[in-house]
């Protein structure tokens, strides 16, 4: 885990001057009194406020029900960032967010990536040819798919929070406990819930699941790669075909946040049902969370693959 502590400077020109011609004014912390987080996407502003708690006010860069691998921020909200006290974020998942840090110099940078987000090839589907389409060389970036691997950035988030505001270490040291705690239940509830299935094969729309097939002893089939909006080939279509008929797969799962209609129409093909496995890059329903939305993965991949 990367967390960086660097002086603020002023934004570069290019992007003070727009903002300069809309009015807008640079950000300087929230107006009260609390830490201001700027997240990069969902799980991330999840961990910020869960231990963060009433101290911080969050902000996401990427808009409710917005898919994260492609957004572009304004520049206001590149000034959000320069002015923000600490900003969490997934170096090497969202190239806008890259660009706008390299621009601007925030008080405190937690970067979630790790070493083990390096390793693309513990998730290459050995089951089915490679193709243009899925052996692309990418970063495989979703490890809080894996909820064993999130007390490490919620350890860095509220080691850092502290140094931003020492007064309130108690506070995020509770958090940070009782966050961990939810985590690590929820690897158990998970271990214990794909122990003893029938199948151990998923089919997936994209391969944003492989931290979690890692984890748990799963096989994970993504009908594209790791970007979800690639189209997946005719050889590719075929070998997945092939894998649902061999391997007797019942369910082809799609995702909340992209089009399901490749995965539709493959399962109508193959006479297989559909099922949403929700990769937790955003949230679809307010009134849902990280821990929700997992818990409910859970339920769907038990179901698909006779869980006892």
């Amino acid at each position: 885990m990367i967390v960086m502590s660097i002086a603020r400077r002023h934004l570069a020109v290019l992007v003070a001057l727009p903002l300069a011609l809309t009015g807008c004014a640079s950000a300087s912390g929230a107006d009260d009194g609390t830490v201001d987080v700027m997240a990069s996407f969902y799980p991330l502003q999840f961990v910020a406020e869960q231990v963060g708690g009433d101290r911080v006010s969050v902000r996401s860069l990427t808009p409710p029900g917005a898919e994260p691998h492609d957004v572009e921020l304004s520049p206001a909200q590149v000034s959000r960032i320069d002015g923000a006290d600490l900003v969490v974020y997934l170096s090497g998942f969202q190239a806008a967010v890259d660009e706008a840090l390299a621009q601007t110099s925030p008080a405190h940078v937690v970067d979630a990536a790790t070493d083990t987000t390096l390793r693309p090839e513990e998730h290459k589907d050995e089951s089915a040819d490679e193709h243009e389409d899925h052996d692309h060389g990418d970063v495989d970036p979703h490890f809080w798919l894996d909820p064993s691997r999130m007390p490490e950035v919620v350890e860095d988030v509220a080691a850092t929070l502290t140094e931003i505001d020492p007064e309130g270490a108690d506070t995020f040291a509770a958090n940070a406990a009782a966050l961990t705690e939810q985590f690590e239940n929820l690897d158990a509830t998970y271990a214990t819930g794909l122990e003893q299935c029938d199948s151990r094969t998923f089919v997936t729309s994209h391969e944003a699941f492989g931290y979690l097939a890692d984890r748990y002893g799963l096989h994970q089939v993504g009908i594209s790669g790791l970007d979800p909006e690639a189209e997946p080939s005719p050889a590719r279509l075929a070998a997945v075909e092939k894998i649902v008929r061999d391997e007797g797969v019942t369910t082809i799962f799609f995702e909340t946040l992209v089009s399901p209609k490749v995965a539709e129409t493959l399962a109508a093909d193959l006479g297989v049902d559909t099922a949403v496995l929700d990769p937790i890059e955003g949230l679809a329903d307010p009134d849902a969370d990280y821990v929700t939305i997992a818990r409910d993965n859970l339920d769907a991949l038990r179901m698909a693959l006779s869980c006892s």
